[in-house]
Order: structure tokens, then sequence, then C-alpha cells
């Protein structure tokens, strides 16, 4: 037993009425712990329902702002991934010596052999669900994490290894956590307002690499140079994909359409249920952890062959007078709407765009647009300077739309070979969540006569 595992009569703090929150008091207060959730906005109807749930199991709550009487002799404190490194909060619990971390470091404390942790700016959700699908045919593998569930709620399972989606900001609060096998997807400028600069953005993300030892292997984007020399810092066993290059040790890449592991074809592209080069690399990752860990080449193949797009990402909805739609509303910044354009050379796309911008540059963006898009039509808080961005580039075939319904309806006018809703933004002006956006986008389309 130690201070992580012994929890009977123990007091536990719990900072955020959130997915992770929730899960990590449910988990506690199963182990005898005395656990108080601190929520620093106002209860929402929305929670009304797990709030009963959770007050049910003994759980304290508390919404409104975060009191001495929750905070004082916690024996650690858990932390929703949203809340900012510079939250007064976080100053208090250092005055009194209150350890805190994300549930990605509680889970690398007691089961780190067990951990695969995947991260990058884009691409993660679909490779951790992914390596998720290929290795549970032969072990049990959840995913888990940034995709939407706690690792909390498979830690008392007999689980062989947690396939674990980790954003920055759980990260930037994981800082001893070293998993077995660590994949980097690729680094671009992302949440640069919250961790302030890119160079804290990276090394967020980059910290678990460099916990890893001689036990452990990390696998690198050889295409992204930042992510290449990485490997200098490190002393994991490192593994390579690459779309480029083919001249590496432990590596596998992409050639004629078809997927190599070092020098054994894989898989071909054309059997896979998912397009576009950056799905090719997902598959790469995959086929990497796979191999790693026992799987062979038939069972690989096999399992790559079953796997379909995930919702929200590149998801194929329907194809209605020739025209078929696709919602990639996980697209919430500009390098991940460029992925999405790319993935469909040769064919007239129509590009429903906007959000709340996240104002990183759209210099990259506006070079795909203008080699692969039709027509955009834009939605949101974004509009004015990505319809200001694009007209001073000479793209000038841009219509404005009030609602996702309307956007929709102009975007089908011209029936064009694809609609893809890939907004390049944040969802928060006008929903919830990318969740939502991509739920009234699918609706939409699929009431559509």
């Amino acid at each position: 037993m130690n201070k992580y595992t012994d929890l009977k009569n123990k007091k536990i703090l719990v900072l955020g009425f959130s997915t992770t929150g929730i899960a990590a008091a449910k988990y506690f207060s199963k182990k005898g712990a005395n656990v108080y959730i601190s929520e620093s906005s106002e209860l929402s109807k929305k929670n009304e329902k797990s709030l009963a749930e959770i007050k049910s199991l003994g759980v304290e709550v508390e919404f409104g702002g975060h009191s001495d009487k929750f905070i004082d002799d916690s024996k650690f404190c858990i932390l929703s991934p949203s809340i900012p490194s510079d939250a007064e909060i976080l100053n208090r619990l250092n005055e009194r010596n209150i350890e805190y971390f994300s549930d990605i470091e509680y889970i690398s404390k007691l089961e780190n052999k067990k951990m695969i942790v995947i991260t990058g700016t884009n691409g993660k959700t679909t490779t951790t669900a992914l390596i998720s699908h290929v290795l549970c045919q032969k072990y049990n593998a959840p995913y888990c994490g940034n995709i939407g569930i706690s690792p909390f709620e498979y830690l008392d399972q007999d689980v062989d290894y947690f396939v674990i989606e980790a954003s920055s900001f759980q990260l930037n609060y994981s800082p001893s956590c070293k998993p077995k096998i660590g994949v980097f997807c690729n680094i671009t400028p992302d949440h640069i307002l919250w961790h302030k600069t890119f160079d804290n953005y990276f090394e967020a993300k980059a910290t678990i690499f460099k916990n890893m030892d001689v036990n452990s292997c990390a696998i690198l984007n050889y295409d992204d140079e930042i992510l290449r020399k990485l490997k200098e810092k490190l002393k994991a066993k490192t593994y390579y994909f690459s779309m480029q290059d083919r001249n590496m040790k432990n590596c596998t890449y992409c050639e004629g359409g078809k997927i190599y592991y070092n020098d054994e074809k894989i898989i071909d592209s054309k059997d896979l249920q998912i397009v576009g080069p950056h799905n090719m690399q997902n598959v790469m990752c995959a086929v990497i952890v796979a191999k790693i860990l026992g799987l062979d080449n038939k069972t690989i193949k096999n399992a790559l062959k079953s796997f379909k797009a995930i919702e929200h990402r590149l998801e194929f909805i329907r194809t209605i007078d020739g025209t078929d739609y696709y919602n990639d509303s996980k697209a919430t910044n500009p390098e991940a709407s460029i992925v999405a354009i790319n993935s469909f050379k040769n064919k007239k796309v129509v590009l429903i765009a906007g959000g709340r911008d996240k104002k990183t540059s759209l210099k990259d963006f506006i070079v795909a647009v203008k080699e692969r898009i039709s027509k955009v039509v834009l939605i949101g808080e974004a509009t004015n300077r990505f319809k200001n961005e694009l007209a001073k580039s000479g793209y000038m075939n841009i219509v404005n739309s009030k609602t996702l319904e309307e956007a929709i309806d102009i975007a089908s006018l011209d029936k064009p070979e694809v609609v893809l809703l890939s907004p390049a933004c944040a969802s928060f002006d006008m929903f919830e969540s990318y969740e939502k956006r991509g739920e009234a986008f699918k609706n939409y389309v699929l009431s559509k006569k």
C-alpha cells in the first residue's frame, strides 16, 4: 500500500464536475475515501442527473467556487484537464502542500506498464480508437482518456492495456507519467492561449517521452522535423512512421498505396474503410504498436480492414443525388481541416467552416482551400476573419450562413461530389461541443430527402 492506494477514510479532492471528475469521484468513493468535488461554475441543468447519482455515493459536491472546507487536509487532488495552469486555486493547493495531477498521472502511478499513450495535435482520436481496435483482437485494451472515457472507468477491471488519448492539458498535469508505449502523431501550434507559448505546448506533450526508459517504446512521426529531433533526447527504444522515407530501422512506411512494417507488407490502402493520407499515418502507428505487442500480420490486416471512421472525424454520413456528405466536426483548428481537405483529391468539394476562432494562422489553410475547394460556406464568429483572409488571397467563392442547416443547403446547391463540414474552429459560439455540432450536421443531412 502507498499514499495513492491507501484510500480508506482519506479525504480526496476532485476539481471540476466533469467526465474526469465524476469518474474519479466514483472510483475513490468505492475505495472507501471521503471524496469532495469542487466546481468553480454554477450548477447547470444538464448536470442535475449526474449530481444526484454522485451524491448517492456519499460524495460531497460544491458549485460556484472552491471553499477552504473542501480543500483543507486533502490527501491529494485530481484535476479536470481544462483548469488553467495559472488558476488561483492551484496557488491555494501549493500553499497547503496538496499534490495535484491528472487522471492519467494517477493511473501511471498504479499501472504505467499497461499504458499506451497517444498524443499530438491532430489525428490522436482516430489513432487511439484504431490501436484499441487492433489490440482487442488479442488483448483487453479499451480506449480511454481525452476520447471521452476516463481511464478510471477501467481501473478495477482486468485490463491488459489502457489505450489512452492524451491532450496537452492532461499531460501538463502528468509530470511523471511514463507509459510502456508512447505515440506522438504530429505537432503544430494549438491551444496557445492556454499554454502561453508553443514551446510550453510542445513540452507538455514531450515530457512523457522524456520520462520513458529503455524498457519503453516511443513511436514518432519521422516526417515532422520537431518530432524527428525529439529522438535525440529520449532513452526509450524509438520507432518511426513515415509517408516519405523507408530507409530506417523499426519503421512503418507507405509506398505505392501499400503500408509496410520494415520490409513486410501489411495492407493495401484500398482495403481500408478510412480515407486520406492522414489515416495512413494513423494506420502506421497502429501497426507498430501491434507488432511491438506480438500480433501477427494476418491478425493486424484483418483488424485494419474492419475499422470504420470514428464519429465526427471525417465520418461519411450518406450520399444524396451523387453528393457525399462528410462530418469532420472534430477538426477544431486549421491544421485538422487541411488534413480533411487533402483527403479529397480531384473532387469537387464544398467546405463548411467557421465557429469560434482560435486566432491561429490561416496561411496553409488558405493554400489548401485554393487548391481543392470549389466553394466555402462560413458560419459563426470566425466568419469575418476567414472571409477577409481568403479574399485577400484572391479566393472569392465564399458564402456566409447564419445557421449550420442553412450552410448545408447552400453547400448542396452546386451538386458537388463532396460536402465537407470541417470547421477549423472551436464550436462554442453556436454549440456546446464539437460533438453537438457534428450531431446537428448528421441529423440534418439524414433528414434531407
